[in-house]
This record gives structure tokens, sequence and C-alpha cells, in this order.
């Protein structure tokens, strides 16, 4: 059927969501949609995720008052998802503190806590151009990395439904600051990753980057790093060759990008296999009646030719330092165009330990939705049952 410009497709409904909410509205909503019914659900299988979100060394005054709590609005039932659209909410308890600033009704003018100076390496001047706003709060509340939190919310669903099915995932910080690990990922590492300020594996490294976070937040300045996630148990086939917007690693990588402050997303060792032979890059196929299809080495990261290959996913992504400078660079206002001193909101020194939280949560969505697509089933027996006989068939191809 010729569906013309049309974004969707008739049938099968995958796992898809929209959030909505600002950083200092009310609340954070999201509508989840797709999910079987059947699915044992309930807030103690979010609730951890948000706090690990609000956790790492070097975040700043706001999670001292937030305390991100997830409420089910529609969608379970007795502990259980019943197929209809799940709703989520996470209220924002420093809206007691914006209620005046933040009110939709009209009015209000001039506007309290209105930001005119642009921060460099923030979408505040684009967006401002680009909707036509001259107080560009009305650009940064939505703008704000405080919308990840929900999108971790959704992500925590969408790792109730990959645990089912057999999948779990580990989330790290492998480089902060300039430092990097010299203790290279294992699984037996997750409790020491999850005891971590800053989510490393190595004590040395996490003990240096402490230290430059110090050092940052006495200069006024902001540190990146690197995230890494990764997931194993994962079936081969997930994606498609056949057309560029089903390709796996293409669909990964823009979810991943759009993270705030990630300028920077590769599967496995894409960057140092570029400087490599092929010899020395491809994962070489070996086949075992024990096993099954396996390799022994992981370059390509779990994807190859826009699916998965049964073999562990790692995606690794770069983050940026914060955009808000307590020592702030230079700008012009876009209300009387003359040189000032960009804006200062309250912020993080660095968000990286954080980030590599969201990366893990995010990733869960598409992995979610790649078999659901792949998959189906109205209910979560359904699936499972789809899930193992594959898991079966592809291991005696």
């Amino acid at each position: 059927m010729w569906l013309g410009r049309f974004p969707f497709k008739l049938g099968n409904v995958n796992f898809r969501f929209l959030s909505a909410g600002e950083s200092h509205g009310p609340q954070l909503t999201a509508v989840v949609d797709g999910l079987p019914a059947g699915l044992p659900l309930t807030v103690d299988d979010v609730d951890p995720w948000l706090e690990k979100r609000q956790g790492g060394y070097g975040r700043g005054r706001r999670m001292a008052i937030e305390r991100d709590r997830v409420r089910f609005l529609s969608g379970v039932r007795a502990g259980r998802t019943t197929g209809a659209p799940l709703t989520l909410v996470i209220e924002n308890r420093d809206w007691k503190n914006w209620q005046e600033i933040m009110d939709p009704a009209p009015g209000g003018e001039p506007r309290k806590r209105a930001l005119t100076a642009p921060r460099p390496g923030h979408t505040d001047l684009s967006g401002g151009i680009k909707y036509d706003h001259k107080d560009l709060r009305d650009v940064l509340e939505r703008a704000s990395a405080r919308e990840t939190a929900m999108r971790v919310a959704v992500g925590a669903v969408a790792h109730k439904l990959l645990a089912e099915l057999g999948v779990e995932s580990a989330g790290y910080v492998p480089a902060l600051g300039g430092v990097v690990s010299n203790v290279s990922f294992a699984w037996e590492l997750r409790e020491r990753i999850e005891a971590s300020p800053v989510r490393m594996t190595d004590p040395k490294a996490e003990a240096e980057a402490i230290r430059r976070i110090d050092a940052a937040k006495a200069a006024g300045d902001t540190l990146g790093g690197i995230l890494e996630a990764r997931f194993r148990g994962l079936v081969p086939g997930l994606g498609s060759y056949v057309q560029y917007d089903r390709k796996l690693d293409g669909r990964i990588a823009q979810m991943v990008m759009s993270i705030p402050a990630v300028k920077g997303v590769e599967i496995g060792e894409a960057f140092a296999a570029a400087a490599r032979p092929g010899s020395e890059v491809h994962d070489a196929i070996y086949r075992s009646d024990e096993r099954g299809w396996y390799r022994a080495t992981n370059r390509a990261g779990g994807l190859e030719g826009g699916m998965t290959n049964g073999e562990e996913l790692v995606v690794r992504a770069a983050l940026k330092p914060i955009a808000t400078l307590m020592q702030p660079l230079p700008t012009v206002d876009v209300v009387t165009h003359e040189p000032a001193d960009a804006a200062r909101e309250r912020s993080d020194v660095t968000a990286v330990p954080a980030a590599s939280v969201i990366l893990q949560a995010l990733v869960a969505i598409v992995l979610a939705d790649a078999y659901l697509e792949k998959f189906g089933g109205d209910t979560l027996e359904e699936l499972k049952e789809r899930v193992e006989r594959y898991r079966e068939r592809a291991r005696e191809y």
C-alpha cells in the first residue's frame, strides 16, 4: 500500500513514546505505546534507575532538591501491563519555587528570571532564532537535560522487558575529564561500577577524576568524558539491512546523539578500526555444537550490516563539557545586541556519570523496539515463546 509522505506504518505498533514537560514545570510526562500485556511492572522497577541518574560526583544543587519518583497513571493494573498505553509521571519538586515564573496564564510582564544572554555551546541562541523567543527561558526549559529523567524512566521499562527476554546490560565511564581508566570492563565489575561515585572500573582513575572535578568546580569550569553501554544475551538479526531507516546501528546512533551534550557515538572499536587493516578489524566466525555460532573477538561491537550478530553490543559516546559555566564566556544579548557574559543557570560541574546511566537506558529503548518489531506479540508470553523458537533456529542454522 502506498503511504505517500505519511511517516507511519499500518499494522503492528512497536515500542514508541512521547515525553513532555519543562525543567521547572510541574512534572515530566511520557506516554509509552506498544508494550505487550502481562509484563510485571512496579515503581520499584523504575525508581532505582532515576536514583542512579541523579547520582554521581560533580552534580549540582538541583539534585539535592529533586527526589525523582515515578507514578503510573495508566497501562498498569495489579502489577502488570494491560497492553494499553502506559502513562508515566515524574513530579518536579522544585516547581514550587518557580510557579510564578512558569505560570502559563497570560500577563506577567516583564517576565521574571528572563534569560537574554545565550550560552555558547547551548541551544539558547539557535532555539531563540528558530522559535522567535527573546526570553531564552522558553528554549532552555525544554532543552534542559532534566528531560532525560523521563527518558530514563522509559528506558527502565524497556530494561524490564529485555530482562524477560534474557538480555542484561551495564553502563560505565571509561574516561572523565581526560582521565582514562586502565581497568578494562568486565561483567564481574558491575558492583564496583555501581558503588563508584564516577561509575569507573579503575580506583586510581576514579581518584584522579574526582580531583579534576574539584579543580574544575573551583575554577568555575566543567568537564566532559566518554560513556559506554553494553548489552549481552541479544539474538542475532535485530534490525535489518534492507532499508536505511531499519538499520539498528543508525537507530542507536540517532537515539544516542539525542542525549544533550553528546557529540559523537561509535559501535565497538569504530574509530580505532579506521586506522587498522581489515585483517585486524573483522571478527572471524566459528561454530561448535556446544556454543553454536560465535566470535573469538568482538571488534564490531555486536553489530554488522545494520543488525545484531549475537555478540555483546558495545555502544560508546563522547559527552562534551556542560555549557553552563560559572566563569561565563563572552556572548551577545539577544535584546540589546550588546556584548554580555553568558547566562549562569544552576548546573553541574560534570554529568558524565549520570549520562552513562542515560546512555544505558536509551539504548535499551531502541533494543526493546527492535525485539517487538521482529517478534511482535500482544502478550509477554507470546513474545517470549517467539524469541525462544528463534534462538533455537538461529543456533541450529
